[in-house]
């Protein structure tokens, strides 16, 4: 049985934990060859916990030995077993509040479009339920809980970026879609932490009930660190049969600037709409604006040019969890990709026929560069008045 084994079938992470004793147990995700079943009778006979089948990329998770995985790797139907990496809120530091101005001109609002934010869940802000509750759905991947809350702040501040309505401030902190539709999912603990196997059940899950939710976009303001090419990257995966099923998928490159080559997954997908973070704090034109110190920087493990495009990620004031009526200030690409994700909201207002590759294009054509490297900020920063003008 060694003779077949093919490490070749390992994500570096596993590699780098191999030992001779068979109870190193670890997580991890198996991924079968397409048209291929997933053997379930195989992986519970090697299996010390198998957690859930994972439909989105033909695939289980599960716990399994050393030992036990290095067999597996020998099954020719067998793709690639990856470590089920913790994935995290992209959130960095808070910083002193000077607001952000999110009024833009444009005779639309996100109106009926209903986004999925996949992230730490949603607290009932006024912003998001007055004059209208426009949590339309709430899905508990980690306590299972029916009713929505936010135990963090993260995924209630990033809706609030994209879809508040500004009730609580006369409109002062309103959001880019303030009448979009949020369909909030909870698959990140209080800590902000979650499993990758977690995020791929999540998207599985959107995936089967979009027409439920009437969801056209896709919001992942988490990411895992890119360990491996996007054609074996199960979250690139899950990302890309998100976007063939329909819906429009926008994720935040991460926060491990100024570094190159530190995208995260699963914005480093050629396909996603992948936003990193701009700091325009001390500008006074669009020629002084600078990217985040944070923000990651590309290019990924295939050499593809991300981010995709940049928004003000920078001290940006949302929706509070704990104060129903507050307001708080949080720096990351997390508070980037949600004003992206609004944007995208107000273009299906203008043509509900646009797909993902429709809006990409829009987005990136509607985009001014400033002093950096495409590396840096893509094709540069999103001018939502200018989408509408041309």
């Amino acid at each position: 049985m060694k003779s077949n084994i093919d490490l070749n079938k390992l994500c570096p992470i596993i590699k780098g934990r191999l030992s001779t004793s068979s109870n190193n147990i670890m997580p991890v995700i198996v991924s079968y060859k397409a048209n291929e079943k997933v053997k379930e009778g195989q992986i519970n006979s090697l299996s010390k916990n198998l957690k859930q089948n994972l439909p989105i990329i033909n695939g289980c998770a599960c716990e399994m030995s050393t030992e036990s995985i290095l067999r597996l790797t020998s099954e020719p139907t067998v793709e690639f077993i990856s470590y089920d990496a913790k994935v995290f809120a992209l959130m960095d530091d808070a910083r002193i509040t000077i607001g952000v101005d999110n009024s833009f001109n444009t005779p639309y609002t996100g109106k009926d479009v209903t986004v999925a934010i996949i992230d730490t869940g949603i607290a009932p802000h006024g912003d998001l339920i007055y004059p209208t509750n426009r949590i339309v759905g709430f899905k508990d991947f980690v306590n299972n809980k029916p009713k929505y809350y936010d135990d963090n702040g993260h995924g209630t501040h990033c809706a609030g970026i994209l879809a508040g309505s500004g009730y609580a401030s006369k409109g002062k902190y309103r959001g880019i879609a303030p009448e979009a539709n949020i369909l909030a999912i909870k698959v990140l603990d209080e800590n902000g932490n979650g499993n990758t196997s977690d995020i791929l059940s999540t998207v599985q899950w959107i995936i089967e009930n979009k027409e439920v939710y009437k969801t056209r976009i896709v919001n992942f303001s988490l990411g895992a660190i890119a360990q491996y090419r996007e054609r074996r990257d199960p979250l690139v995966k899950a990302a890309n049969k998100a976007i063939e099923s329909g819906l429009i998928v926008i994720a935040a490159v991460g926060n491990s600037g100024p570094m190159r080559n530190t995208i995260l997954s699963p914005a480093t997908g050629r396909y996603v709409i992948s936003v990193g973070a701009l700091d325009d704090r001390n500008s006074t034109s669009v020629y002084d604006e600078t990217i985040a110190d944070f923000s990651s920087r590309g290019p990924t493990l295939d050499r593809i040019r991300k981010p995709d495009l940049i928004a003000p990620g920078v001290d940006i004031v949302s929706l509070s969890n704990k104060n129903l009526t507050g307001y708080t200030n949080l720096s990351g690409t997390s508070m980037s990709a949600p004003m992206v994700s609004g944007a995208a909201a107000l273009l299906l207002n203008e043509n509900p026929n646009y797909n993902h590759f429709d809006i990409k294009k829009k987005l990136l054509n509607a985009c001014s560069r400033i002093r950096a490297s495409s590396y840096e900020q893509g094709a540069g920063v999103l001018d939502i008045g200018k989408i509408f003008r041309t």
